[in-house]
């Protein structure tokens, strides 16, 4: 009678110690996460301001702070390497965007996007042609000028090999016309333009949209295939007959090991927070387009745009070919 009490006891504490194992291991991942969460975000401007309404609203939905915390530099470089610098955690993560292809296929950074296991997508960016009102009253202007002045148009871009530089070589091929390429920095855009010191930019709206109003600079066309909510009365390129569909998605990665749970967890917050009304308020506000992504939809949407943006960077010269 001892014997089999005591089995029964043995089998009852070995179950107890299972349940409290497993109950522990569920519990544990269940608080991810237990402190702050820090996104590195990589440029100042537009990136900037959409990066820190981002942080704010994932802090509502994880009920922990999430700081927003600027590393700009080399085209994104300097906070993508910080974040390959450090632990493989959700509490680490990136407002990243197609900067992680043109830093890697321009020779910025030594890993490229593979190096990252994507979060989410959170919006899409749509890029503006602009130009001085007073030089050039529409696309068809600026066509005809560059075109009786061979290589004497001169196009302001962030920096060589940045997503603008791309974009800009994609929009001014297709309009058939040779130009120069001006890096001005970021966010120099419309200062430029007004100094005269370039003819044309393409830039983020919200960048020249006040200066439009007060007619100083004239918005002639966005690069995305539909017109863009923001910002309605500017045509399309598409629709002024030039075939151009460039934008820029912006969304948040890890480095590449993060822990499943975590990462799931972030990705489901990033889903309530791109379905909630402020975000939608944000987007209308600040000039974006809503556009959230899985971790699985957003990884196949990076590889996409890789291939294409290493294609661009090799006919453009700014890569050698990688076997």
């Amino acid at each position: 009678m001892n014997k089999i009490k005591k089995i029964c006891s043995f089998f009852v504490i070995s179950l107890f110690v299972i349940i409290s194992f497993f109950g522990t291991k569920s519990w544990a991942q269940e608080k991810f996460p237990t402190k702050a969460v820090e996104i590195t975000i990589l440029f100042g401007g537009t990136a900037k301001t959409i990066g820190e309404v981002i942080a704010d609203g994932l802090s509502k939905e994880l009920k922990q702070p999430v700081v927003g915390v600027s590393r700009l530099g080399a085209g994104g470089a300097t906070g993508y390497q910080y974040i390959q610098s450090r632990p493989a955690t959700g509490y680490e993560i990136v407002f990243n965007s197609n900067s992680i292809s043109t830093g890697y296929h321009g020779g910025s950074t030594p890993f490229d996007y593979k190096a990252f296991e994507p979060i989410a997508g959170m919006l899409t960016e749509v890029p503006v042609l602009a130009v001085k009102s007073d030089k050039f009253k529409s696309l068809k202007d600026l066509i005809d000028y560059a075109k009786n002045n061979p290589g004497k148009l001169n196009v302001g871009i962030s920096g060589k090999g940045s997503f603008t530089h791309l974009a800009s070589a994609v929009a001014f091929n297709a309009m058939g016309v040779k130009v120069n390429y001006i890096p001005y920095g970021d966010g120099k855009a419309p200062i430029e333009l007004l100094a005269g010191r370039i003819d044309a930019a393409i830039q983020w709206p919200n960048q020249f949209r006040s200066f439009d109003q007060a007619g100083q600079l004239k918005m002639l066309a966005v690069t995305s295939s539909k017109r863009i909510k923001s910002d309605p009365n500017v045509p399309t390129m598409q629709e002024l007959g030039y075939k151009v569909d460039v934008t820029m998605w912006r969304g948040l990665a890890a480095k590449k090991g993060i822990p499943e749970n975590e990462l799931k967890i972030l990705e489901s917050a990033a889903k309530k927070y791109a379905e909630s009304a402020a975000y939608k308020d944000a987007s209308e506000k600040i000039g974006f387009e809503v556009n959230f992504l899985s971790s699985k939809d957003f990884a196949k949407k990076i590889a996409e745009d890789d291939a294409i943006i290493a294609k661009l960077s090799t006919e453009l010269g700014l890569k050698e070919v990688k076997n």
